[in-house]
């Protein structure tokens, strides 16, 4: 009996121990926090992902082809957005240079060029020339960066970012918000594969939830006959 019972334990014990963390999925508090004070999101319709980074973070880099491979398939309900982290007045200069690529329509070209710069070449950038460089080496005219780099445009989105960065109340990055609501990021989740699926889990419960919060379609007309 004692060999059957053996047996059956060490057929069914696996089976067990999978779907208990199968049915755990992700813990609060351990792999992703929630915020204590919910932000608004750009969209109403969709989840929203915010990615906060700094370009001299080498866990940024790191994370970036993981991010690339997800936007590959990124689901149509779901509205990704960068944004260059300011936890000090030294964060802003690449800030700026993160906004003036997406205003010029070159962050296609400049944003893979500055961390591949920083992090493959090893170059400093400390000063508005050392920024202009690299756009040149980009095929953006000096003209054209120095009116976007100082416009009241960028201003404004740098004064937005170092605001989202206090009120997402992060204290490093790269760190993934989802939806206005979790906050996580690599070391919480586990690595940079595990901050995906702590992502993509996060983006499943609140598609549920808006899911549930769209008002169901009215019924159609009955048609009556008139005699």
């Amino acid at each position: 009996m004692k060999t059957v019972t053996s047996w059956l334990l060490a057929l069914i014990l696996p089976f067990s121990i999978a779907g208990t963390l199968h049915a755990g999925d992700f813990v609060e508090g351990k792999q992703y926090v929630a915020l204590s004070n919910p932000q608004p999101t750009s969209t109403a319709d969709k989840v929203e992902v915010v990615e906060l980074f700094w370009y001299g973070c080498p866990h940024c880099y790191d994370l970036e082809p993981f991010v690339s491979d997800w936007l590959g398939s990124k689901p149509e309900d779901v509205e990704f957005v960068r944004m260059p982290a300011i936890l000090g007045k030294g964060w802003e200069l690449l800030a700026k240079a993160y906004y003036t690529a997406e205003l010029l329509n070159v962050m296609d070209k400049v944003h893979p060029a500055l961390f591949h710069a920083m992090h493959k070449e090893r170059q400093k950038f400390k000063s508005e020339a050392d920024v202009q460089a690299l756009f040149s080496n980009q095929g953006v005219s000096s003209d054209d960066f120095k009116k976007t780099f100082n416009s009241f445009a960028v201003a404004v989105k740098i004064n937005h970012a170092r605001e989202m960065t206090r009120r997402y109340a992060i204290t490093g990055v790269p760190t993934l918000i989802v939806n206005g609501k979790y906050s996580t990021s690599s070391s919480l989740a586990g690595g940079n594969r595990k901050i995906i699926e702590v992502m993509n889990y996060l983006i499943d419960r609140e598609r549920s939830t808006l899911d549930a919060a769209v008002p169901a379609a009215p019924a159609a007309p009955t048609a009556v006959s008139v005699d």
